[in-house]
């Protein structure tokens, strides 16, 4: 029985701008670090530039690893609740999002687990890849290894650089090996990407 590895990590800390900050450079290096003694088969990260960037900082420690873009990846909101789903202190986040814009999002999020949520398709070895994304894609794969209604997405978020890691065999339930391990970082940088009233 073979099994996809999947190792998901937001990007790192970004200005507002979208640009990688020097703790965003330095946290995606000691991610590169940490993912360098596996057997890492391909990394694709999210179009935006804080993913891509913090995807080159990481690939310098992983140099004959192919790495690609894979637009599923793109920060998006895979799922609007219905107003019944959505906790009082989400109401407002969703607001002005009409039915294309919800519909939109909900169709990358469907492509992105069709694309990486299943066990490898034919070949005889496991594969083990890096997905560099965002908070909202990484809570929606966690979300459906867990099976948990739509809604709970919401309910997940992941530091900068944090690493969690699913695997997917065939005819099994999806594994979730760890969820937003940061033990990679110092602990100066190991609470960027939650608000600040949440740092210990």
């Amino acid at each position: 029985m073979t099994t996809r590895h999947l190792y998901l990590a937001r990007h790192g800390a970004a200005d507002a701008f979208g640009q990688l900050t020097d703790a965003g450079r330095r946290q995606s290096a000691l991610l590169g670090d940490r993912l360098a003694g596996m057997p890492i088969d391909a990394v694709w990260h999210s179009p935006l530039a804080r993913a891509a960037e913090s995807t080159r900082e990481l690939a310098r420690r992983l140099p004959d690893v192919p790495v690609a873009e894979a637009a599923e990846l793109v920060n998006h909101v895979p799922y609007v609740p219905a107003p019944a789903e959505t906790p009082a202190s989400w109401a407002g986040y969703f607001d002005g999002f009409d039915r294309a814009e919800a519909a939109s999002g909900r169709a990358l999020a469907d492509a992105l687990v069709a694309r990486f949520a299943h066990a490898p398709d034919g070949p005889a070895s496991d594969v083990h890849e890096v997905l560099v994304t965002h908070a909202g894609q990484i809570a929606w794969l966690v979300r459906h290894a867990l099976d948990a209604p739509l809604p709970r997405w919401l309910g997940l978020n992941s530091a900068n650089t944090g690493l969690t890691i699913i695997e997917y065999r065939t005819g099994l339930p999806p594994t979730m090996v760890m969820y937003n391990d940061l033990s990679h970082l110092p602990a100066d940088l190991r609470w960027t990407g939650f608000p600040q009233d949440m740092w210990p």
